[in-house]
């Protein structure tokens, strides 16, 4: 067991209303203005607060800041600050599981319903709500090739990642399916670095344009980590539209994105992982996932906390003492205290 110092809210929700409070000063401000106003339709405002001597407009300041920092440390104190008083290591039997997801544009292609890229959102989300020990990470790639999601166990961070899986992630597009599978084996920890618990799950319609790929399949054989590519799309291949717009070519040809298998078959083939095509009336994932049942598991290892120590009491004491300190002062003199000045005007 391990301590720790981590300080969060359990009610973050709340902390929206700091920004009503900074406006406090400001709307006793305004108020002290319109009153100001008011009382010099009266008479000339020196004459008045001749006749007002017990009057301070200095403790109607401080009386307002005593409020604003009262109301404050109660909006903290709702939004239930928290210290992580526990750390412990979680034991478990598991794989770690790497995404490698295309999104270039040609995953915008309708040849699987509703488009390649809404069914491998939908797809990836479905394996998540199925996976329970073991880890995960997502790597989206098109020309380049970046880590979405590094290798965890928080797969509620996972379907959140998942629904941003989009073309607009990477801004140069292509399909080099080598970098991405660099990158994914790079994502894996050390401590699985001599298992046979590492598995590159690649969804992409492979059209690779690409030379690193050969040299991704070697390291992958080195590290012990298999590759199960689902290929999505069609042979036939379909017109690729984005926005409604059929695309062309430089030589204003239209252009048709097909699914390319034999790389996709090649990969599974040399990493001892598995080939599968997805169709409209199966992804693809249920292959994969008998696939990953016959694999070894490792021990894997998770910090995690096991308790949090709520904190909200020091903040509502240090309130309510505010708040005491604040009806103690008047925004008149006290007689009793005449002599005692500590509230000039």
């Amino acid at each position: 067991m391990v301590k720790t110092n981590i300080f969060t809210f359990g009610a973050p929700e709340w902390l929206w209303l700091l920004v009503i409070v900074a406006l406090l000063p400001l709307i006793y401000w305004m108020l002290r203005i319109y009153a100001r106003r008011k009382l010099s339709r009266m008479g000339n405002i020196t004459t008045l607060q001749r006749l007002m001597p017990d009057y301070s407009s200095a403790r109607g300041w401080i009386k307002i800041a005593l409020l604003t920092l009262a109301a404050g440390f109660m909006v903290v104190a709702l939004a239930r600050p928290q210290t992580g008083s526990k750390l412990h290591t979680v034991e478990s039997q598991g794989r770690e599981i790497v995404l490698v997801v295309d999104v270039s544009n040609s995953m915008l292609a309708e040849d699987v319903s509703p488009s390649r890229m809404a069914r491998t959102r939908y797809a990836i989300s479905r394996l998540v709500e199925r996976m329970n020990n073991d880890r995960i990470g997502i790597v989206a790639f098109a020309d380049e090739a970046e880590v979405l999601l590094p290798i965890t166990a928080d797969y509620k961070m996972a379907e959140s990642v998942t629904k941003r899986l989009s073309p607009d992630l990477i801004a140069a597009q292509g399909t080099d399916i080598g970098e991405a599978l660099e990158v994914a084996l790079l994502s894996f920890t050390r401590s699985t670095k001599d298992s046979k618990s590492r598995v590159i799950i690649l969804i992409t319609d492979g059209e690779a344009h690409d030379s690193t790929t050969e040299a991704a399949i070697e390291q992958a054989k080195a590290e012990g980590a298999i590759i199960c590519a689902i290929g999505i799309g069609t042979p036939e291949g379909t017109p690729l539209k984005i926005n409604g717009e059929i695309m062309e070519d430089n030589e204003g040809k239209m252009v048709v994105t097909k699914l390319g298998e034999p790389l996709l078959q090649q990969l599974a083939e040399a990493t001892g992982g598995i080939y599968t095509r997805s169709r409209n009336d199966s992804f693809g994932l249920d292959e994969i996932i008998a696939r990953l049942d016959e694999m070894e598991a490792t021990q894997l290892s998770l910090m995690t906390f096991e308790e949090y120590d709520e904190q909200y009491q020091w903040f509502l004491g240090v309130a309510l003492l505010l708040l005491i300190a604040e009806m103690l002062i008047f925004e008149r003199r006290n007689p009793l205290l005449k002599g005692v000045k500590l509230f000039e005007r």
